[in-house]
């Protein structure tokens, strides 16, 4: 039985907030499009739902479910669900999922309702003999009708590394050490995947060089696929020299990185003053980024400025004017 983990899912759902653009080769190799890189895209919020599970005593247990990813590029909504293992609720999973996206874009009138399923995929990270190659729903009806709704799921393990590149699908880099695991904390010999990441490395940097990947998306890359390494390796001794690969310790991200230079800011500054607005600095420019990134107006990002921060109208548009970017 594989090891369930957050890790895996936490540097997914990391990617998927600060860098979405990365997503969009993703999206045209899954479903057959040709999006240009600097098409509009739009992160829809990840409605939560309620499910009954059975716990091993025989009581039911209610939990919150999350999805993943769920993504509109022009008129069109897709929904990305990142496994690291097999689960045998996935597809009952995707489709309560795929309803909630689905009523968000729905039509009705008197006796009439229209309800737009999206495309959805299942992004696999490892393999077992039991992983499912297609994901398929069926919808039964009363007359005897039915309806497959399906889709092909995404198996990391199938991709080689030269694919990876070839079709820029940087949000699966650093899941691919994940097919060395047995390896990795057997501790045995990990000579092919200490050069695929090195491959890794050296194309990353050339297309950086091109301007194909920003200098947070190559560093937050990189750090992502040393969480995964930490992870898998546990402190064996092989972690050192995989993660050395990379550039050593584990990469802040550029949130994470704007929010320790107001931490350090507000010490500099050595009085309380100086701390709290080195602080306010700091979250104000990470609300700002972060706002920008889910796609909200400057409107909303100005009252959680006000909110959050405690800053004045006047201030938190200063603040809005000095770290707002214009986004993709």
């Amino acid at each position: 039985m594989q090891k369930k983990t957050p890790d895996y899912d936490n540097v997914f759902k990391t990617m998927r907030s600060k860098h979405k653009r990365l997503f969009i080769s993703v999206i045209n190799d899954t479903f057959g499009k040709n999006y240009p890189m600097d098409a509009k895209i739009e992160m829809l919020p990840s409605e939560g739902y309620l499910t009954e599970s059975e716990t091993a005593d025989g009581s039911k247990d209610i939990e919150e479910q999350i999805s993943d990813f769920v993504i509109k590029i022009g008129k069109e909504v897709y929904l990305l669900e990142c496994q690291s293992y097999d689960d045998g609720s996935m597809a009952i999973r995707i489709a309560e999922y795929a309803f909630i996206v689905a009523r968000q874009f729905a039509a009705w009138d008197i006796g009439h309702a229209i309800i737009p399923m999206p495309g959805f995929s299942i992004i696999y990270v490892k393999r077992t003999e039991k992983t499912p190659k297609i994901t398929r729903i069926t919808f039964t009806f009363p007359d005897g009708q039915e309806v497959d709704y399906e889709s092909e799921n995404v198996i990391l393990e199938e991709f080689t590394k030269e694919q990876i590149v070839e079709k820029r699908l940087f949000p699966y880099i650093p899941f691919y050490i994940a097919r060395y695991e047995k390896d990795i904390t057997s501790e045995n010999n990990i000579e092919n995947a200490a050069e695929d990441l090195e491959y890794f490395r050296n194309e990353m940097i050339r297309l950086h060089k091109k301007g194909e990947l920003t200098d947070d998306e190559i560093l937050d890359l990189m750090g992502f696929v040393n969480t995964i390494i930490t992870h898998i390796t546990n402190g064996n001794k092989n972690e050192e020299r995989l993660v050395n690969i990379m550039g050593g310790t584990v990469i802040e991200t550029a949130s994470e990185k704007l929010m320790r230079k107001g931490r350090e800011a507000g010490r500099a500054e050595g009085k309380a003053e100086g701390k709290a607005e080195g602080k306010a600095e700091g979250k104000a420019e990470e609300i700002v980024e972060m706002g920008q990134e889910f796609g909200l107006d400057d409107a909303a990002i100005l009252k959680r400025l006000q909110e959050k921060v405690g800053l004045s109208l006047e201030t938190a548009a200063a603040y809005l004017e000095q770290y707002g970017k214009q986004l993709v």
